[in-house]
């Protein structure tokens, strides 16, 4: 996923509302839509498109953005064009509603719909918003028949990390920052100064990539792990030449691609169906080999899967996993 904070010449759209428009325009079309219509009409992606120029940047925010949605578990399909199989360039992309909608047989109850219409006044409801009918007239003027209903909310969560917004406000003002950082198996955190150059967001998590003051180190910080406020330093600090977004992405990427496990997933579970869409997933039956850039970040996830999941390596992962199912046991009794 991209920076939400956007280098010069971008425009500023949160992250988790283009990825909202982006489904929002896939499930509206039966037949899906082209990347030249996604990156031309869907919001998010329309503010940087440059018609007839060079888009190579935004067909990558593209291709990171789809490996989100999949591993959120969204149906993202890929579907060849009738008249013209084999042209990537041509490949449509589409959210069928069926498979993405719940099944016929689950059923709420009075108390869980009270608390899923609750839930839902979160979002605002009713007539379509600007930059969705703007979206919907684009899409039509392009021959594109679309389903109007589905269009008809537009997000209002923010479910970024605390830390965000604060550290956003100081890139922008290239200012140095200061905050306390707790790493995995350390029980103090630790007062770190930096000079903030990028949040990007990898594989649904968010990160900081900074200098440390005085050394001048480039790290990666997890937002999760900042505890506490972000406080100004009030020095301010002269940013690098670059695009230190794509920098920090291309650096994640490299760890992502370094650390694989090997697990044993049981067939047509949850655990089946989000791992195998991972990104650079390998299936060989029920046994996966997947990537990761954390093993402490990993090995909660795989936990959470319960005995849906496996490890069989790396023997450090298998240990981490057993230690928090063990830890569970003991606090469920």
């Amino acid at each position: 996923m991209s920076l939400d904070t956007p280098v010069t010449g971008q425009t500023r759209i949160p992250v988790e509302e283009r990825l909202f428009s982006l489904v929002l325009a896939l499930l509206a079309t039966e037949n899906g839509l082209t990347k030249a219509e996604v990156l031309s009409t869907v919001q998010g992606y329309r503010q940087d498109f440059d018609t007839g120029g060079d888009n190579a940047n935004l067909e990558r925010k593209f291709e990171r953005d789809k490996d989100d949605l999949r591993e959120l578990g969204v149906p993202l399909e890929t579907v060849q064009s009738p008249g013209d199989p084999g042209n990537n360039q041509n490949l449509r992309y589409r959210i069928p509603r069926g498979a993405y909608e719940l099944p016929a047989d689950i059923t709420f109850s009075a108390e869980e719909t009270t608390l899923l219409n609750l839930a839902a006044m979160v979002w605002r409801e009713g007539s379509l918003s600007a930059e969705s009918r703007r979206a919907l007239l684009k899409l039509r003027s392009l021959g594109v028949s679309t389903d109007e209903p589905v269009l008809g909310y537009a997000p209002r969560v923010r479910v970024r990390d605390a830390a965000f917004d604060a550290l956003n406000a100081a890139l922008g003002r290239n200012a140095y920052v200061r905050f306390d950082y707790l790493k995995p198996g350390e029980e103090k955190a630790r007062l770190r100064t930096v000079a903030p150059l990028a949040l990007v967001q990898h594989q649904g998590r968010w990160h900081l990539a900074a200098e440390e003051e005085g050394t001048g180190v480039r790290k990666t910080f997890l937002l999760r792990r900042i505890v506490g406020r972000i406080q100004t330093t009030g020095k301010t600090f002269e940013p690098p030449a670059g695009d230190e977004s794509a920098r920090a992405l291309l650096e994640l990427d490299e760890v992502w691609d370094a650390h694989t496990a090997v697990v044993e997933v049981e067939p047509e579970s949850d655990a089946a169906t989000r791992l195998g869409k991972r990104r650079g997933t390998v299936a060989d039956g029920d046994r996966l080999s997947l990537h990761y850039s954390d093993i402490n970040i990993v090995a909660d996830e795989l936990a959470g899967f319960g005995p849906e999941v496996l490890v069989v390596s790396p023997p450090e992962l298998r240990a981490a996993v057993r230690d928090r199912l063990i830890r569970t046991a003991a606090d469920h009794g």
